[in-house]
């Protein structure tokens, strides 16, 4: 595998500082940290040059708060300078190196991979098992992924690409700057995905067993319960011998039902979506909320516009499943790829 040098001139660049700047700032330019940097903008994208060139820059002290939704998590929060731009400065040149790692069938936080394209790679896969009777799903959760990643394998793993020292040194300063890797970094999205990358090879490769990952979130198919089963014995041990993680305890291996009224299965319940062999619809929680949210708007005197900005994001979410009836039933009308406000 070839490895990679002469990174680190390409990363603190003054030409790659302000484009990592610029897109560090993208939708935070009303932030307290951001309005501070412009007051001197150019000297301090200067001294950080200088700072990056001296391999003086250390990793600030976070700060940390709470989210409730979707689940309770602790949420790392660095200044935006100067560790926000150094994180989008060294991912101005690394990403086109790591996306050549991670495997066709990841997803989380990649450009043009989201939720919507895993979603349609669930379905290729479940489409490809048409002619078969049953379609079994073992769907897995890392235990606590981002606490649990420990610093040391997960800097063995960047020394596969890269043997710049420079950069070597700037990143395992970010990655030791906690235990495991912390929730809200920029630079954390990418390094979760490059801790399974290997593992995803081992499986697609190896196992060559049909999968998808999201994250810590990941199924495998088959039209066999026991080569999941067989699976599940070997991803456990590959994870535990080589990765230090654990599966949390509620994995599962179910059929998938052909549609919401088929008792011979059950919905996967995925990245948003309930997939059935033959249906899609949206999840529970997120069908609730937009009922909620449309339950808030209906008596306001909003216009048809006005309306489907409040409820864009849920818009979304009925495009890429079947949503008909529960758009009908809500006063909604879909009319080529269009949603419109039947009643007033």
């Amino acid at each position: 595998m070839k490895r990679l040098n002469n990174l680190y001139e390409k990363i603190i660049s003054l030409d790659n500082l302000i484009l990592a700047e610029s897109k560090a700032r993208c939708g935070k330019g009303s932030q307290i940290g951001v309005r501070i940097f412009d007051k001197n903008k150019e000297e301090n994208l200067k001294k950080l040059h200088e700072i990056l060139k001296n391999g003086e820059f250390k990793t600030s002290k976070y700060t940390t708060f709470t989210i409730k939704e979707p689940k309770e998590r602790e949420i790392f929060r660095l200044p935006y300078y100067p560790d926000r731009i150094v994180h989008h400065a060294i991912m101005n040149i690394l990403e086109p190196i790591w996306l050549k790692t991670f495997t066709y069938n990841t997803y989380s936080c990649i450009k043009n991979r989201g939720i919507s394209a895993c979603a349609e790679q669930v379905q290729k896969i479940i489409k490809s098992y048409k002619n078969r009777e049953k379609l079994y799903c073992l769907k897995i959760d890392i235990k606590k992924y981002y606490p649990s990643i420990d610093n040391d394998i997960l800097k063995g793993l960047v020394r596969k690409k890269i043997k710049d020292k420079k950069l070597l040194s700037l990143i395992d300063n970010i990655i030791d700057s906690s235990t495991g890797l912390p929730i809200g970094n920029y630079l954390s999205q990418y390094l979760s995905n490059l801790y399974l990358a290997y593992f995803m090879h081992y499986v697609n490769e190896e196992l060559k067993v049909k999968a998808t990952e999201y994250a810590d979130d990941i199924c495998f198919f088959s039209d066999k319960k026991e080569v999941l089963h067989e699976t599940l014995k070997k991803i456990e041990k590959y994870l535990k011998d080589n990765l230090h993680l654990t599966l949390k305890s509620n994995y599962q291996i179910f059929p998938i039902a052909k549609n919401r009224y088929d008792k011979t299965g059950r919905a996967l319940d995925y990245v948003g979506f309930k997939f059935f062999r033959n249906q899609k619809l949206i999840r529970k929680s997120i069908k609730k909320n937009f009922c909620k949210k449309l339950s808030k708007i209906k008596n306001k005197n909003l216009t048809d516009k006005e309306i489907k900005q409040q409820i864009a994001p849920w818009l979304g979410w009925c495009k890429y499943s079947n949503s008909s009836n529960l758009l009908n039933n809500n006063g909604i009308l879909r009319v080529n790829s269009k949603w419109h406000r039947k009643i007033r």
